[in-house]
């Protein structure tokens, strides 16, 4: 539920009681479930839709794959800078060339980027 712990939501719901006032807290709470429902039907729609559009395939895919609630940053950015490259071989990206500098030779330039 959003990492809200309940001492948390009791004092948003207090909190609400005390800026929005007793006689008008059901109404926001009413507008508030029209709006989660809506947003439901209109989730259901758009799967519908695209269920239709697409025809069998739609029963195919993983959908799981597709949920960023999997996505933790910190991981993807620890694994990134900790984890050792895969083998270009196993890629199948060429390994560029690692080229010394001749300090014989005069610097190379393009002179279209200069």
């Amino acid at each position: 539920m959003l990492d809200v712990n309940g001492w948390e939501f009791v004092a948003l719901i207090v909190l609400a009681v005390v800026i929005l006032g007793p006689e008008r807290l059901p109404e926001y709470a009413a507008k508030l479930g029209r709006f989660v429902r809506q947003a439901r039907d209109m989730a259901e729609g758009a799967k519908g839709q695209l269920r239709e559009q697409m025809g069998p395939e739609f029963d195919d895919i993983n959908w799981k794959q597709y949920d960023p609630r999997q996505y933790d940053p910190r991981r993807i950015v620890r694994e990134a800078l900790f984890d050792p490259p895969p083998d270009a071989e196993d890629v199948g990206v060429p390994t560029p060339a690692v080229v010394s500098h001749d300090p014989t030779l005069a610097t190379p330039y393009d002179e279209d980027a200069t």
